[in-house]
């Protein structure tokens, strides 16, 4: 794959910022196939390297809730994660996952280990998990996927305290198409119906945040439409420059290019802000997929990452 100078620029700008972060704790083994895959999307294949090391249902020490109704839609449901044993009050972790906006779900095969896993890794870390799906284009266009961070948001905020949660630390984290959502809802006050949009924080790996920066896939075309002039104000970078919402961006360091460059934007977008930048984070020798496949498998940069923003609150 050929690069821009551009994007040549914003590549070795966050190696070098990531020079001083610790070695992969992947076997070399492991390393060495992700980097054959190479810039690709390829969830298959991915999976295929991870799926040996994630958990099997039953999990121990766990009780899911699965399919819990948040919405009046089809796929408005959600999964519920919690300790076996009762725990005092803890934060809550939503997850949001990926998909093009036209497929995907929060689970995805009926017995996948994924996104359980990232479910079983926030139970072990404090947190109640809660797994989300959401609408799809075409059926559901723009912005359908903000509407659904809200109704899920609410749903969290109104019934995660009887299953031990704090409503008032609730952390939405969202994936590729599912961090595009999590930006939209954080970046358009106008979807919150939760005072101050409900959240302690927002996580957002591997996102879209300007549609004007990129030729469209038919997928992001399906959700947000085939009219250019709308795409500035669908995209989130202007919300993302005045959210008080405490922000963490994550970009794996073998995702497409493009991904790299929407990484940057939203960076420097965040860093406008009175509060200072989101806490921004690349991740070494990780493809798309394997930087959310790998949490609860291997140790992950981006889960410590994660437990440290929770902690620090930026």
């Amino acid at each position: 794959m050929s690069f821009s100078r551009a994007a040549l620029t914003v590549i070795a700008a966050l190696i070098a910022s990531a020079a001083s972060a610790q070695p992969s704790p992947m076997s070399e083994d492991l390393v060495w196939k992700l980097l054959e895959l190479g810039r690709v999307i390829d969830p298959p294949r991915t999976a295929a390297l991870f799926e040996p090391l994630q958990q099997k249902e039953p999990y121990q020490g766990v009780k899911v809730e699965r399919d819990i109704r948040y919405g009046p839609a089809d796929r408005n449901l959600l999964d519920v994660f919690v300790p076996e044993t009762a725990a005092s009050t803890r934060p809550v972790l939503i997850y949001i996952h990926a998909g093009a906006f036209v497929g995907g779900n929060k689970r995805r095969t009926p017995t996948s280990p994924f996104y359980d896993n990232i479910m079983l890794w926030a139970v072990k870390n404090g947190f109640i998990g809660v797994n989300a799906t959401y609408r799809l284009a075409p059926q559901a266009p723009w912005p359908a996927g903000a509407e659904d961070m809200a109704s899920v948001v609410r749903w969290v905020t109104d019934n995660i305290g009887e299953r031990g949660g704090d409503p008032a630390r609730i952390y939405l984290m969202g994936h590729s198409a599912g961090a595009v959502h999590v930006a939209t809802y954080v970046s358009h006050p106008e979807f919150h119906n939760v005072k101050g949009g409900g959240l302690a924080g927002a996580i957002m790996i591997s996102g879209i945040y300007d549609l004007t920066a990129m030729a469209l896939a038919d997928g992001q075309r399906a959700y947000f439409g085939d009219d250019p002039a709308r795409y500035a104000e669908r995209s989130s970078l202007q919300g993302l420059a005045t959210t008080d919402i405490p922000l963490m961006i994550a970009v794996a360091e073998l995702d497409p290019e493009g991904f790299i460059l929407q990484f940057d934007r939203a960076r420097q977008a965040s860093c406008k802000r009175a509060s200072g930048c989101a806490r921004a984070l690349l991740l070494p020798q990780h493809s798309h997929m394997s930087e959310v496949y790998a949490i609860n498998a291997v140790e992950s940069r981006l889960a410590d990452e994660i437990l440290d923003f929770v902690k620090t609150g930026k």
